[in-house]
C-alpha cells in the first residue's frame, strides 16, 4: 500500500537523483544534506523546498572545502551540516533585505520532464488506491485517516500563537483516534470532515484562494476533493510563507549587517577555507596596484626606485570591486559576494550593453560629423535603435556580431533619413559601408574606441566608489557617455550600494587580509569589531 509519505519520498528521490545529474561535487554535497536533513524553521524548509527560489544566483557551494581548486581537506558531517546551515540562513536573509521582490513562487515540475511525468504517475497511482479503497465494502478508511491527519498539522500550523478557540476546534473534529473507532463501526461522515476542513481553510487562507475555496465547494467527488484540497493547502503554505518574508524584511534590514557578520564568522570557523578565494581576489587586487604605482615611480624623474611603494587599502579594494565589473562568472566570485553575485552579474551585463551604445554613437557623431552633431536628441533616436537589437545579448546563443551588422543598417538608415529631411546630401556607399564597418568591429578585441569607452565606464564607476557613503550627488560624467548618462546614473547607484553594505558587513574580514598581504609582520587577529569607511 502506498501512502502520500511515500509519494513524497520516491518525488524527492527522483528529483534529487535528476539535480544530482547536473550539479557537481560541491553541488552535491550540500543538495544531499539539505534535502537529507532540512533547516527546522517553517520559513527555511520552505525556501529549501523551493531550490530554484532561494539560490537564482547560482550555487552557495564555494564557501564549503569542496572546490576544485582546493586540495582535499578533511572534515566531519556535523561541521559540513553547521557550515550548510549558516549559509542557508545567511544568504536567505541577504536575498529577503536587499531583494523587494524575493518570494516563493509555487512552480510545479515541467508535465513533459522525466520528474513531471513520474511524479504524475505515481500521484495517479496513489490517488487511484485511495479511491479503489474507499469503494471497497466496508470502506476502508485507513490511508484517508492519515491524509485527515496530516491536513490537521498543517492547519494547525497556520494558526498564530493564542488562537486557542480554533486550535482546540481542529483537533476535536480531525481527532484520529475518534476517526478510527467511527471508522471500525463505518460510521465516518468523511463529506463532512472535508466540508470542515474547507470552511477552515477558508477563514485562514489569503483572500487570493478564494476563488480555490469555491471549487473545493464544487467538487462532489472525495477522492478529487481530499486531492484538491491538498493542492490549495500548498499554495496557502507558500502565501504563509511570503506573508512572513514580508515581516521579517524590516528587521532584517535592520540588522542585516550584524547578522551577516556573525553567520559569516561562523561559517569560517567550521570551514577555515570559506575565505581563500576572497585572498587571491584581494591579492590580485594589490598586484595591480603595485604595477600601476611601478609604472608611475619609472616614469617621474628622480622618483627613489628603491623605497617601498605605499599603497591605500580602499584603493585595493576599489580596484577589487571594479575587476567584478568586468569578472568572468564561468568562474567562482569570491566567497564574500557570493550573495550578490546575480546582482553584480546583471549589472556587468547592462554596463555591456550600454558601452556598445556609447560607442555607436561615438562612431556615428565622428564619421558623419557637424550634420549630425547638433541634431536635438539625435543621440537618443539612435539608442532607442540599438536597445531592442542588443536585448539578451548576455545569452550564449546571441549574436553580437549580427546585432551589430543590423544597428550599423538601422543607424545608416537613420542618419540618411535626417539629412534628407534637412535638405543636405545623404552618406555615399563609401561612408555608409566605413561606418558599418566601424560599428561592426566594435565586438573587436583592442577596439580603439571600445577599449576608450571602457576606461570612461570604469573611471566613472571608480569616482563613484571613491564618493562618501552619506554623499547623495553623482560624479562628473566623461565625454562621450552623456547619450546613457541616465542609465550610467542609476547603475552607478546599485553598484555603490553593493559595494558600500559589503564593506559593512565584510570589511573586518578584508581589513585582516589586507594586513597579512601588505603587513606580513604585523600580529594577526579576529575579524575586527569596527566597520571600515569608505
Amino acid at each position: 500500500m502506498m501512502t502520500r509519505a511515500v509519494i513524497q519520498i520516491l518525488h524527492a528521490s527522483l528529483k534529487a537523483q535528476l539535480l544530482l545529474a547536473t550539479l557537481n561535487i560541491q553541488d552535491r554535497a550540500l543538495t544531499v544534506i539539505l534535502q537529507a536533513n532540512p533547516v527546522p524553521q517553517r520559513l527555511i524548509s520552505l525556501c529549501v523546498e523551493h531550490h530554484q527560489q532561494l539560490y537564482p544566483w547560482g550555487s552557495p557551494c564555494a564557501l564549503l572545502p569542496f572546490r576544485k581548486s582546493s586540495p582535499p581537506k578533511s572534515i566531519t558531517f556535523d561541521e559540513l551540516m553547521a557550515a550548510a546551515r549558516n549559509l542557508t540562513d545567511l544568504t536567505l536573509a541577504h536575498e529577503i533585505a536587499v531583494n523587494a521582490n524575493f518570494c516563493i513562487k509555487d512552480e510545479d515540475l515541467p508535465r513533459n520532464s522525466l520528474a513531471g511525468t513520474v511524479k504524475q504517475i505515481v500521484h495517479k497511482a496513489f490517488w487511484d488506491h485511495l479511491e479503489s479503497e474507499l469503494n471497497e465494502d466496508p470502506p476502508e478508511y485507513e490511508h484517508a485517516i492519515k491524509l485527515f491527519e496530516e491536513i490537521k498539522e498543517i492547519l494547525l500550523s497556520f494558526l498564530t500563537p493564542g488562537a486557542n478557540r480554533i486550535q482546540n476546534q481542529i483537533c476535536e473534529v480531525l481527532d484520529t483516534d475518534l476517526i478510527r473507532q467511527q471508522a471500525e463501526h463505518n460510521a465516518v461522515d468523511i463529506h463532512g470532515l472535508a466540508n470542515y476542513i474547507i470552511n477552515t481553510m477558508g477563514k485562514l487562507c489569503a483572500p487570493i484562494r478564494d476563488n480555490d475555496i469555491k471549487q473545493l465547494k464544487a467538487t462532489d467527488n472525495i477522492v478529487e476533493l481530499l486531492r484538491q484540497i491538498f493542492r490549495v493547502l500548498d499554495l496557502m503554505k507558500v502565501d504563509m510563507a511570503n506573508y512572513t518574508i514580508q515581516n521579517l524584511r524590516p528587521y532584517l534590514q535592520r540588522h542585516l549587517v550584524d547578522y551577516e557578520r556573525t553567520k559569516f564568522q561562523e561559517i569560517l570557523e567550521e570551514t577555515p577555507s570559506a575565505l581563500d578565494l576572497t585572498t587571491e581576489w584581494i591579492k590580485e587586487s594589490i598586484e595591480d596596484e603595485l604595477s600601476s604605482v611601478s609604472d608611475e615611480s619609472s616614469s617621474s624623474p628622480g622618483a627613489d626606485s628603491s623605497s617601498k611603494p605605499i599603497i591605500s587599502p580602499t584603493l585595493v579594494l576599489n580596484n577589487g570591486y571594479l575587476k567584478l565589473l568586468q569578472w568572468d562568472y564561468r568562474k567562482t566570485i569570491p566567497e564574500t559576494l557570493i550573495t550578490d553575485e546575480v546582482r553584480l552579474q546583471e549589472l556587468r551585463e547592462k554596463l555591456n550593453q550600454l558601452k556598445i551604445i556609447a560607442c555607436v554613437c561615438l562612431i556615428t557623431n565622428n564619421t558623419v560629423g557637424a550634420a549630425i552633431v547638433d541634431v536635438p536628441d539625435f543621440a537618443e533616436q539612435l539608442k532607442r535603435i540599438s536597445l531592442p537589437l542588443l536585448e539578451g545579448m548576455n545569452k550564449k546563443t546571441f549574436d553580437l556580431k549580427e546585432a551589430l551588422n543590423a544597428i550599423g543598417v538601422q543607424v545608416c538608415s537613420k542618419v540618411n533619413r535626417s539629412l534628407t529631411e534637412r535638405g543636405l546630401p545623404t552618406l555615399n556607399e563609401e561612408m555608409q559601408s566605413n561606418l558599418m564597418g566601424q560599428i561592426a568591429h566594435i565586438v573587436e578585441e583592442n577596439n580603439p574606441v571600445s577599449s576608450l569607452i571602457d576606461k570612461r565606464i570604469q573611471f566613472f564607476m571608480r569616482n563613484f566608489l571613491a564618493l562618501p557613503s552619506f554623499q547623495k550627488c553623482m560624479p562628473t560624467m566623461p565625454g562621450g557617455l552623456s547619450v546613457i548618462q541616465t542609465e550610467m546614473e542609476f547603475l552607478g547607484s546599485q553598484y555603490a550600494s553593493i559595494v558600500n553594505f559589503n564593506k559593512q558587513v565584510y570589511g573586518p574580514f578584508y581589513a585582516n587580509i589586507l594586513r597579512k598581504l601588505l603587513f606580513p609582520e604585523a600580529p594577526m587577529g579576529k575579524a575586527e569589531t569596527e566597520t571600515p569607511t569608505n
